[in-house]
């Protein structure tokens, strides 16, 4: 198991909009990967149930998971290894349901759930938050983490900045990421979109607040704690769960499925749910920057609503 290396973009994943850059050599592997790993769906198809798609994987020996290269959920490290920690638990929960091989299919991340649809891959393994939009279009397993926001600011924190009320009452210059679900949450606070400051990822934004060209940038707890790591300029702030719409809100991701395959989601889920019982899935979080503030007994059907 690789830990992350942070240096590709790792921004939150509420957004249904959300693009993120893909590492030229994920690409590369993915549209590789789609390739093999379509025939291997075609050839398994004929001996299987149509409508069994868990039986179908068994049979082939080999699940398609549909990542967008983005540490810490799914992508190709240095040595071309295929790692993050939805890829790490997927591997264990797959070989357990019988399926020995998992191949990635690297994709924009606003292209997962309709290359899931289309069956370009057959389950989504990139941490995706589950929200209400998207569980009209495709159904979650329960999620392995949740996600609080934090902040990077500079020493000290001189601007005292905790929660986004804070940031707006103190008039502070506010950026974010391409896409992230902290613009709206930051809007829902005060601030007019325009006024926003977008940067690529949290690296760009730990270098704009050492720079003096805003005073914060939001992202997940943690992202905001891993870039902060060796910086001698910024800090990460204490997590906390943004206030939407006069409610505190948590996000949570998890794998994704198609609508029809609730026999997978569920054998899925069951290990899943042993998994959080025993620790396990933990101690396969851990390296990849994971904290127990980040697991979480949260439903996807809560989520969904």
């Amino acid at each position: 198991m690789a830990p992350p290396k942070w240096k590709v973009t790792a921004g939150t994943r509420s957004q249904p909009s959300d693009r993120r850059g893909i590492p030229r050599r994920s690409l590369f592997v993915g549209a590789t990967a789609l390739g093999t790993a379509g025939a291997l769906g075609a050839a398994g198809c004929g001996r299987v149930p149509s409508g069994d798609t868990l039986a179908r994987l068994q049979s082939q020996g080999t699940v398609r998971l549909g990542i967008a290269g983005e540490v810490p959920y799914g992508y190709i490290d240095d040595n071309g290894a295929f790692t993050g920690e939805a890829v790490e638990l997927a591997k264990v929960i797959f070989k357990r349901l019988g399926v020995d091989h998992v191949q990635p299919v690297a994709t924009d991340f606003s292209s997962l759930i309709p290359g899931l649809r289309v069956q370009q891959f057959d389950v989504v393994s990139a941490g995706m938050y589950i929200n209400k939009e998207r569980c009209q279009q495709v159904i979650f397993s329960d999620p392995e983490y949740q996600m609080l926001d934090s902040f990077i600011v500079r020493k000290g924190n001189p601007k005292n900045l905790h929660n986004y009320a804070d940031c707006v009452k103190a008039k502070a210059k506010f950026g974010t990421g391409t896409g992230y679900a902290e613009i709206g949450y930051a809007v829902d606070a005060g601030y007019k979109e325009s006024d926003i400051v977008i940067l690529q990822d949290q690296v760009a934004g730990l270098n704009a607040v050492e720079a003096g060209r805003i005073d914060v940038f939001a992202g997940t707890a943690l992202t905001t704690r891993e870039v902060t790591k060796k910086s001698s300029r910024a800090e990460h702030t204490e997590p906390f769960a943004p206030t939407i719409g006069g409610k505190k809100h948590v996000d949570g991701g998890g794998f994704t499925f198609r609508p029809n395959d609730t026999k997978l989601r569920d054998s899925f889920n069951t290990e899943i749910h042993k998994m959080k019982a025993n620790g396990e899935l933990f101690r396969i979080l851990r390296p990849f920057g994971f904290t127990q503030a980040e697991m979480t007994k949260l439903t996807a059907e809560e989520l969904c609503k």
